[in-house]
Order: structure tokens, then sequence, then C-alpha cells
């Protein structure tokens, strides 16, 4: 199937890719004039030039998909500008449903988190449970935002939708902040770290970009949620479980109120200067502190996932950095 992909560049992203042309697809990457395509060039992927800021763009890159995978989002904890969170992850996901809905494709599979959950009243959560009152960082808040502009359309006006939720997701070459964590941890920079029982749950990227595509493919499934994540361990279960697989020494505990206030002070800095914090922003503080354990069994069930050993997924990424 012709299938119209956003964010085919990020880490995720450039798995899903590879998986539909393994699956026998034909992706069409929507990329903007400044991202790395080396990958996407690799597997020999149609490329358009556009944003899914720029709905013109994207219909006309849209065109006669039969698919969209929306993947394209603002993942960081801190932003000089905190606009670009609501531009590309509300705005810019309900451009890229509208899109969709005009250009009448039979699917939408669009990426979410976790997280967008909160802290619900009972955990592990499910696809069922309320979500819960607060979200405590910019990116899960507009994450929030764009699913329920995307729920709205669908039902309002039909757009046939799916919505995958992926927990922590780790594996070799991440770019992103779980990854540059390991990187540090591996490299003896993480002297410290606080909130060590909170409980999050962790998944192979592999198995997500799987998830993503047995989604698009899976019939009869329009208006599903799924949950991707097996793995739920606290923090310092994690820490132990990479110095095991690598040898680096573990972190200390650090006072948690410490810790808070410590972020708060430097993203406020960072905020008046412009200029990143130099240690953890107080969103990323939030967010662990207040984890993140759910039941992925659902897409076990229903999308066929073998979800892969959370030993193996440490040890690959580790291996990778080092």
């Amino acid at each position: 199937m012709k299938t119209f992909v956003t964010g085919g560049t990020g880490f995720i992203g450039t798995h899903v890719v590879r998986q539909l042309v393994e699956r026998g697809h034909e992706p069409i990457c929507l990329v903007r004039p400044t991202s790395e395509t080396a990958a996407l060039d690799s597997l020999g992927v149609t490329l358009v030039r556009g944003d899914v800021t720029d709905s013109a763009s994207l219909l006309a890159a849209m065109g006669d998909c039969d698919w969209v995978v929306n993947l394209a989002n603002i993942y960081s904890w801190w932003e000089p500008d905190p606009q670009i969170y609501h531009e590309v992850n509300v705005a810019g996901t309900q451009k890229v449903m509208e899109c969709a809905l005009e250009t009448q494709v039979a699917k939408v599979v669009h990426v979410s988190t976790a997280y967008v959950y909160g802290k619900p009243a009972t955990a592990p959560f499910t696809e069922d449970t309320p979500v819960g009152s607060t979200r405590p960082s910019a990116y899960t808040r507009t994450k929030y935002q764009g699913d329920l502009r995307a729920w709205q359309l669908s039902t309002e006006k039909g757009l046939p939708l799916v919505i995958v939720y992926p927990g922590v997701v780790l594996g070799a070459g991440d770019p992103k902040p779980t990854g540059r964590y390991i990187q540090r941890f591996l490299a003896g920079q993480v002297p410290r770290i606080a909130f060590t029982t909170a409980v999050h749950t962790y998944v192979h990227v592999a198995d997500v970009a799987k998830a993503i595509v047995c989604a698009l493919e899976k019939p009869g499934n329009i208006g599903e949620k799924y949950l991707v994540g097996k793995h739920q361990l606290s923090i310092q279960s994690f820490n132990e479980l990479i110095s095991e697989i690598s040898g680096a020494a573990l972190p200390r505990t650090a006072p948690g109120l410490i810790t808070l206030l410590m972020a708060t002070l430097q993203t406020w800095r960072a905020d008046w200067t412009k200029q990143p914090p130099k240690l953890a922003p107080l969103d990323y503080i939030r967010v662990i502190r207040d984890g993140c354990a759910f039941d992925g069994s659902k897409a076990e069930h229903e999308l066929g996932l073998t979800y892969t050993p959370i030993y193996d997924t440490l040890k690959e990424a580790i291996a990778w950095y080092q």
C-alpha cells in the first residue's frame, strides 16, 4: 500500500519506513529541507519536501496515498521558544488529520506517547483507563491536545484513526533524551539521580515500529488505541541493568526535593538566556518523578507483537554506544 509518512527521518520513523519496505509497501516520506535523509535514501523510498505546519505541502504529498502514519512531533524537555510544541504537536497534528480526511485515505495511524495518560488513579493502566488530570511537561500536554483534536475529527467527521502509545523507546542509535541518558551513564556523567523508585515501561524501537505497521495492516480496527511496551522497571532497576551489562558505575541517589529545586532554577535561567539548561530541565524531572507503568498486552494479542526482552534491548543499545 502507498503510505504517507511524517517523521520518517526520526528514531522510530526510520524503523517504520524500513519495515514498510520489507513488508512490500510503498512509503512516501515527508522531509524538511534541513532533514538528514541518509537512512531513507539507503532504503530507496520517495522523499517529498514539506512540513506538517504547511497544509499545502501535506495535500500535495498525500495525494493518492492509501494510508498515513503521523510520527512528526517535537519530543524534547525544553525549547527556547515553547510555542514550537503547540505549532507541531497540536496544530501540525490537526493539519495532518484534516488533509487525511480531504484526501480520503483508508487509515491513519497517529503515534502519540503513553505519557499523555499523565498519572492515572490506577497503575499499571490500560488503554481504557481514564487519563490523569494533569500532564507534567509541555511535550506531554501538547501531545495530548493533538490527540484530542485527532479523536474529535474521528468522531465528528469520520477520520479513520488508530492511535499508538509507546512507552520509553530504547534501541541502538537513539539521539533523543533516553539515548543521551544511556550515553552519559556509560561515560560516568550521571553522578546522581532522584526518584529512583518511579516505575516506567520500556520497549524496543523495532517492536514499536512493528506495532505501527501491524496497526496499519490490521482490518477492522478503526478507533482502536494501542499502548506499546512491556517491561515495567523502576529507575533504580533500569540503572542496575545498565550497570550490569556495561560495567559502568551506578549513580548515587539524590534527594527529590533538592533535585526539583535545582531543575526549577536551571530552567528559569534557560528560559531567560534562551540557552539549554546545563542540568536536567524541570519538565524531565517531573516526568521521571511521576512514572508511567502500563499494560501493553493488547498490542501483543491484537497486533501479534512479541516484545524483545529488556536485557537484550539494553545490551544492543549499550554495545552500539560503546
